[in-house]
């Protein structure tokens, strides 16, 4: 499994790295058997880039106690906390390369939100990227998940519960704004590292489009005006493209209709249609009008979605920064 694992992790290291280079790396743990999929992931990232710092964090949910227990066991949560690191510091060793020059911290928190203590941690320690799991049963983590795509500063990694194999199609969704050229630039630096290894790694670069409500009053009919709208879209990615550099980079355009008006469906099931090994995604930057929803309604449903391929969500480090104090209070 270890094997298996290298392979995909070191792939999406060198994604990370080649526009805004991953120095500080922040791992949620949970206790459960996906820390040890995700603390591998970190060594790898760790030991192939130019990571010089990897933070482990796991955050045990304060829990209202009666004022007899307090008087009766003043240090409970001081030894619960004693306890809780002891039991990742063996995972740690166990699963982090600790031969590796990057310094490696363990972190125990206590708060209601584990979301609201890795934000503050990523904020004070300038923090380049989260990576954070997708459990099988992703209900049971989704808020926390969900509140860490919308309010993080540095780009999120969500690695769902499950085998890895080696990278070789990555879909870039786009909507050809300044985020799609910033989260096609980071497929492209995949593809790149893997060049290097003599691996071979396809783009495709995926727009959902749509028929306009009340399309009908033009006189035309769904199939025509969808026609329309392709042929706008179509000449809409040939002015993307052009801004980025493609060179030596096999990418694919690809266009779709969306006919129930499930634009994440679309995506994912093109995903699949592809069978690629990585969604990426751009997140939109924060201001005062989007603060509730800063990454963009279909990544927050990306994000939402019960899904078995990894998920990159592009965002600037610390871009609009600001206003991270404001967010975390909501």
């Amino acid at each position: 499994m270890l094997t298996t694992q290298t392979n995909r992790f070191v792939n999406f290291k060198g994604g990370l790295n080649y526009m805004h280079p991953v120095r500080k790396i922040m791992v949620g743990l949970d206790t459960t058997e996906m820390d040890t999929s995700l603390i591998q992931f970190a060594s790898f990232l760790a030991r192939t880039g130019s990571a010089e710092y990897v933070h482990f964090v796991n955050v045990i949910k304060r829990t209202p106690l009666p004022s007899p227990l307090r008087q009766e066991f003043p240090d409970l949560l001081e030894k619960a906390q004693v306890d809780r690191r002891r039991e990742l510091e063996k995972k740690v060793i166990e699963h982090f390369d600790l031969t590796l020059p990057a310094k490696v911290k363990i972190s125990i928190e206590e708060g209601a939100m584990p979301s609201k203590q890795i934000l503050k941690l990523a904020n004070k320690h300038s923090v380049d990227a989260i990576v954070v799991g997708r459990k099988k049963d992703f209900k049971n983590n989704s808020v926390v998940t969900q509140r860490l795509a919308r309010r993080a500063t540095c780009s999120l990694l969500i690695v769902p519960e499950r085998e890895y194999t080696r990278v070789s199609k990555l879909l870039v969704a786009v909507d050809f704004t300044k985020e799609s050229v910033a989260a096609l630039e980071e497929a492209l630096s995949v593809v790149r590292r893997e060049q290097a290894t003599g691996n071979e790694v396809e783009i495709i670069c995926h727009h959902a489009y749509q028929v306009p409500v009340g399309y009908h009053y033009s006189g035309k009919t769904f199939e025509e005006c969808g026609d329309v709208m392709g042929d706008h879209a179509r000449k809409k990615y040939k002015k993307f493209i052009k801004k980025v550099d493609t060179t030596g980079v096999k990418i694919t355009p690809s266009f779709s209709l969306v006919k129930n008006d499930d634009v994440v469906g679309n995506i994912y099931k093109t995903a699949q249609k592809w069978d690629a090994s990585c969604i990426v995604i751009g997140g939109k930057g924060k201001s005062a009008s989007t603060a509730l929803f800063p990454i963009g309604t279909t990544t927050e449903k990306l994000v939402e979605r019960d899904s078995e391929i990894p998920l990159l969500i592009v965002r600037h480090k610390h871009k609009n920064a600001g206003l991270i104090d404001m967010l975390q209070r909501i």
